[in-house]
């Protein structure tokens, strides 16, 4: 059996309208380019020695009907105005050898930033709670980014969000983001 162990990732993103709810959400997924995927939502593990590469590389490798493995999120509306939020957190061990996490979040009424900073934390947290790392859950991510960063145990956490607001004529809004795994 072929291992299905990812080789690397790319983070899309994409916002989709329509009068419909599943097509606005098939509009978005063709904005964020993997329209064209067997899309799998799979959980949180950012596999030890996956390579990130940049979003162009990475939807050259997909093929049209190809099982794509993803950590997925996505929010919808047709309310006028209605601001959605969707988006995908990851943190990055420094240990060569040890695995990150991704985390995922779809709101209404946050900001992208505000999205970016939730799901990086939660990512970061995951991680930080995996590694033994002492911290106070409830302190400012601010602060607990910084006894990450102290630690010498986090290397990196990123993040990727679309943010819309609602169509002003109720149309169906979809924002989705993304980390795709790649089997290579």
């Amino acid at each position: 059996m072929a291992s299905l162990v990812p080789a690397s990732m790319f983070f899309t993103r994409g916002v989709g309208k329509h009068r419909y709810n599943l097509q606005s959400f098939e509009v978005a997924l063709r904005s964020a380019g993997i329209a064209h995927c067997n899309l799998v939502k799979v959980s949180s593990i950012f596999p030890a020695g996956c390579k990130i590469v940049p979003r162009r590389s990475g939807l050259k490798k997909l093929l049209a009907g190809q099982v794509t493995y993803c950590v997925l999120a996505e929010a919808r509306t047709d309310e006028p105005s209605r601001l959605v939020s969707a988006g995908v957190g990851l943190a990055i061990p420094a240990g060569k050898g040890e695995y990150g996490y991704i985390s995922e979040h779809h709101a209404f009424g946050m900001t992208e930033r505000k999205t970016a900073d939730l799901v990086e934390d939660m990512a970061a947290s995951m991680l930080a709670s995996t590694l033994g790392l002492e911290f106070d859950p409830d302190a400012d991510y601010d602060e607990r980014r910084e006894i990450y960063r102290m630690s010498g145990r986090i290397v990196t956490t990123r993040a990727i969000v679309q943010s819309a607001e609602g169509d002003k004529n109720g149309l169906w809004t979809t924002v989705v983001a993304a980390a795709v795994f790649l089997m290579e």
